[in-house]
Formats: structure tokens, sequence, C-alpha cells
């Protein structure tokens, strides 16, 4: 098994014991982790504070329970919806507010659970410890917020602040205790109150972000109300590699179930499919265009720096499993080789009488990449053209067969499917009300190098109009069961909820949108393909049980691709 499967495999492990801790501790079911982050059925929690966040790289399995214990405190013994009625708006007022909260639950472990409370102040020492080694106490922002996190803990819970750091903390300390004072002393004293503490913890918020605006000191520029937050998460946030907020989850594509669905005797309906169509995107898109695009996109990929070759070594890692690839001969164990028994006779010391078999990593898979081409897709095309198309050279370069699709429709708002509908009298719910255009940017029997052309109408802006993703899932899992290969994955990326006009109101507003789960849940029960949902600034998880949120405008090249390996490599929630 290769690194990246050994190291994929630790981390579902080690999360899948942090979430039996949560689930026992906090009395609720339906907790786990996926894509590393704490989930309620299928909704993302927030990330509540900075020290919840361990990694596999720098940190101890310790840490990993006392983050989990935090959790658990966190839902047990936190109104959620108190906190975020009182919670600021101000970004740097709201981080340092829920790093007080977070203290205060973790200074309610019961006192016959020692193991709990140890495990809880491995992780804080953990995280202050990566804190200041990480040179964020140099500058005058890092040692204030660094102070306020230790002194406010320090307080709360009764523990000493950190040693090898105490002697750092005395002279920002001292300048806090008569700004503070009264504040912390109400922290302990109000720590059992909930209300009564966030009135002590907002004291000590607005105070520390009015520092922080101002200037801390005099060779300290002050905060704009611009750079406050990026200042303050650069600094509060060290272990957090998740791009999101501190209080707010991740934007969750809206969904609902359809009465007309439900109530079908023959379930989802097309009008008619006369004007469906299945073409080549780079038929669609004149010559001179596609050259013209195809140099875009190029120039987009080399501006990436991507180090594809890196890329295509981690990809075979995680997909190759090892293969029989013919016989080593010549050894001296093994299989008897009966070709070379004469040699015993003209020479009875020869030992090298033997073969093995020669076992060689293969990816014997097929991965198609099916993007979704509505409307709202059009603003963050340039990006995902350049994940697709680096992503399908790395993976060929790997050995893995490769296609990309798209979905959209012929026209908008219902086209001649519509114009029909009309003509025959608006019979009531009609089903799929518009005509879908399937589109094959890349097929799996072209190599990306005869692709390349091809990739390039992923640009071309004016094929994007509305989204059937249902439809869209079921014609590429039904292209990839014509394949030959192992294993087959679907990763789908979309920006939202399927969308067409004309179907929604000629049906209800959930039509397309509770079809797409039904799809979802077959292909994942029957196994036969594994799906994943990306969704482009927005949580899939709604339809999609092993989902990625992507930020593309605040990751770089290599993060994009590292994210797509962990989705694909951690499985997520199954």
């Amino acid at each position: 098994m290769s690194e990246t499967q050994l190291r994929a495999r630790h981390q579902q492990r080690v999360e899948e014991l942090c979430a039996a801790a949560i689930r026992a501790l906090s009395g609720e079911a339906d907790l786990h982790f996926r894509a590393r982050r704490l989930h309620r059925g299928r909704r993302a929690l927030p990330l509540f504070a900075p020290h919840l966040h361990p990694s596999l790289d720098t940190d101890d399995f310790v840490s990993f329970r006392g983050a989990a214990d935090g959790l658990a405190l966190r839902l047990s013994k936190s109104d959620g919806a108190l906190h975020q009625s009182l919670c600021p708006t101000d970004p740097v007022e709201r981080l340092v507010f829920d790093l007080l909260e977070q203290i205060r639950v973790e200074a309610l472990v019961p006192a016959n659970m020692p193991g709990i409370a140890h495990n809880l102040r491995h992780r804080f020492e953990a995280w202050s410890l990566a804190f200041h080694h990480s040179g964020l106490t140099d500058g005058a922002r890092g040692i204030l917020l660094y102070t306020v996190a230790q002194i406010c803990r320090a307080r709360v819970t009764g523990e000493r602040v950190l040693e090898a750091t105490e002697d750092l903390l005395e002279a920002t300390r001292g300048a806090l205790a008569p700004l503070l004072g009264h504040d912390l002393a109400g922290l302990r004293r109000t720590r059992s109150a909930q209300a009564a503490y966030a009135v002590h913890a907002l004291g000590v918020a607005r105070t520390v972000a009015g520092m922080l605006r101002s200037g801390v000191t005099d060779d300290t520029p002050p905060l704009s109300a611009d750079d406050d937050d990026d200042n303050a998460r650069a600094v509060f946030g060290l272990v957090i590699e998740t791009e999101g907020d501190l209080t707010e989850p991740v934007h969750t594509a809206a969904s609902g179930r359809s009465r007309v669905l439900e109530t079908a005797d023959d379930g989802y309906r097309i009008y008619t499919s006369a004007y469906d169509r299945e073409c080549l995107a780079a038929s669609l898109v004149r010559a001179e265009l596609l050259k013209e695009l195809r140099a875009r996109l190029d120039a987009r990929v080399a501006g990436q720096g991507v180090n594809v070759a890196r890329l295509a070594r981690e990809l075979r890692e995680l997909l190759a499993v090892p293969a029989r690839d013919g016989w080593d001969g010549g050894q001296e164990e093994g299989y008897i080789d009966g070709r070379r028994l004469a040699l015993l006779v003209a020479s009875p010391t020869e030992r090298r009488l033997f073969r093995t078999e020669h076992i060689e990593p293969a990816a014997n898979c097929v991965l198609t990449v099916l993007v979704d081409c509505s409307g709202s897709m059009r603003e963050h095309i340039e990006s995902v053209a350049m994940l697709v198309d680096v992503l399908v050279r790395a993976l060929e370069q790997a050995g893995v067969t490769t296609e990309v699709l798209g979905f959209t429709t012929g026209a908008w708002n219902g086209g001649l499917a519509q114009r029909d509908w009309i003509r025959a009298g608006r019979p009531l719910h009609p089903g799929r009300l518009n005509e879908v255009l399937h589109l094959v940017f890349k097929d799996a029997g072209t190599r990306w190098q005869h692709a390349r052309p091809g990739m390039a109408a992923l640009l071309k802006g004016d094929l994007f109009r509305e989204g059937i993703d249902g439809e869209a899932v079921t014609w590429a899992c039904r292209r990839l069961a014509g394949r030959t290969e192992d294993r087959k994955l679907l990763l789908v990326l979309s920006d939202g909820s399927p969308m067409d006009s004309a179907t929604n109101l000629a049906n209800d507003a959930h039509y397309l949108d509770h079809h797409l789960r039904g799809v979802v849940q077959n292909v994942e029960a029957s196994s036969m393909v594994e799906i994943f949902g990306v969704g482009v600034g927005l949580d899939l998880s709604p339809y999609y049980s092993r989902s990625h949120v992507l930020d593309l405008a605040g990751s770089t090249g290599n993060q994009m691709f590292r994210e797509m390996i962990d989705l694909i490599a951690g499985h997520g929630r199954r």
C-alpha cells in the first residue's frame, strides 16, 4: 500500500475514533467527520476555535482527543442559538468572542473526568507552542492575541499559563491588566451562565479589536476596516487549514421534497426527449475561436505553476493497486523455471533456476469529470477549466483513463419542449420541460494530447444555460458502466442546485433537486460507481455523501489538487 493510501487510512481511522468520542460525550448520534470537518448529518458545523483543528503532520493522537473533547463540550454545554444571537458582527470581535466561549465550556469539565481535562490542556499547549514557534508572537498583533488567549484561559479554567512562554507575556499582560481586569474577573465568576459570561466576553472582544485597529504600539500601523479580518485570521487561524468563517458554516445547497415527484405513480417524468442532444463540445465552437480559447487556457495553467509530474505520482500512489505483470526469471528462489532445468545438468552448482511473479502497481480505473455548465458557472469557469485540464493530464500520466463531460440545456426557459407543452394545452405536472444538452469535452478513448482543443470549449460561455443534474449523473454513470476498468469514479463539479425555470414552474420548486438526490442515492447504494460532489463555493452534502467545498478564490493551484486527492483518498462519510 502506498504512503498516500496509508496516510488517508490513518486520517480516516483517527477521525472515526474522534467522532465516536464526540458522539459519546455529547449524546448526539449523527455526528461525523467529512473532509476533516465535523458534520451533524449532512450539515457542516462551525469551526468554533483555532486550537480545535490538529494536523497529522505535526500533532499526536492526544491532541486529536483533546480537540474531540473540546468539540463535544462545545456541543453539549453551549447554546448555539444563544451564542449566535450574541455574536458581534465585527470580524475580529467575533473571532475573540468565539474563542472565549470555547474556553468557557472547557472549564466546565466534570471533576470525575480528569482524562478529558488532561486532553484539553495538552491540545491547547500544543497549539500554543505551534503558534509561538511559527514566529507569530514576534509581531505586536500576534503577541496581543496570543496573550489574550493565554490569560483568559488561565483565568477561566484556573490553570497556569504555558510555562514555556510565560516570560514572553509579562509586558503585554501588564498593559492589558487595567483594560481587561473587570471583564477577566467576570469571566471566571460567570462561567457557568452563558448569557452572563457573554457580557464580559463581549467586553474583552471589543477592547482587543479596538487595540488592533488603533495600533498596539507606536510603530505598528493601525488596521483598516478592510484588512482587520485578514490580519486577525492570519494570526489567530494558525492551524485552521480550512477556508471559511469561524462562526458561520459554508453555505449549503438548498434542497427540499417535491410533492409532485413523490405522488407521481410513474416517478420522474420527461415531457419529451425529441430535442435532447449529445454532442462533442468542440463541434459547437468555431475552429479559430477554439484555438484562442486553448491559448487562454494554456496561459492560465502556466500561471498556476502546478507540478504536474508530482501530482501524477501522488495520484498513481493513491489509485494504483498491485497487478501481475509477467515473470522475473533467473532468481535463486521462487517457482521452478522448467526452461532453466538444463542448466542444472551442465552446472550442478547453478542456483538461478527459479522465477517470481513480477508485481507492478497499475491504476486499473476510469475517472469521469462531470462539469455543471449552467449559467451561474460562467464566473468560475476559467478556474474550473484549469483544474479539469491539469487533473486530466496528471491522471493520464498516472495510468488512469479519463473522461470529461458537461451538462446544460439547449435553450433558456424550456425551449422547444415547452413550446410543445403549451400547444398541448399545458397538461399538469409534465415533468422535465426543457431540451437537455450533454457535452463531451473528452471521451475515454481519446488521450489528453488529442483532446486538448475540445477541452478548451469549456471556456465557451454561451453554451452555459440551465442545469438538469439528475439526468446528467445518470448519463455519466451509464457511460462508465460500459467501461471494463475495475474501479469507476465520477467527480461532479457544480456551484448550485439543479435549476430549470420551465420545469420548476410547471411542477414544483424542488422537482429537479429531489430527483438528483434519488439518483445519487441509487448510485451510492449500488457501489458500482464511486461518486463525489465538488461544490464550487457551496456545500453539496445534501446531494452527495462524499463531497467537498472548493474555494477557487482563496486556494492556490497546488492546494486545489491536494483537496481533490484528499477527497478521493479519504472517502468521507459513507
